[in-house]
């Protein structure tokens, strides 16, 4: 039992991990957008390309307000801290420890 127990810590600590990080690429985008930098750097292509497709698609299912500002930084940032704060810690929870 113990072995499923350290499993699912490891895959819990991994993802948090892995949306810390993207919570960093997206907060680097964001700050990208401002300043314009040169869209042929490897860093700026590399972090467009892993944000925009995520981007895109809250772009295509989120009405436009405000008078045209990008929402959809601010979307992922909240789904980043929704799965960190709640959805992760619960479901490690309930694979742990069952239903009780």
């Amino acid at each position: 039992m113990f072995v499923w127990t350290n499993f699912v810590i490891w895959v819990a600590q991994v993802l948090e991990g892995a949306l810390s990080l993207y919570f960093w690429i997206v907060l680097a985008a964001v700050v990208m957008s401002w300043i314009e930098p040169n869209p042929y750097n490897p860093i700026v292509r590399a972090v467009y390309a892993v944000t925009e497709p995520l981007f895109d698609w809250i772009r295509e299912h989120l009405p436009v307000l405000f008078g045209g500002i990008d929402l959809s930084p601010l979307v992922v940032v909240l789904l980043i801290g929704f799965l960190s704060q709640y959805l992760i810690p619960t479901l490690e929870r309930v694979l742990v420890f069952g239903f009780s």
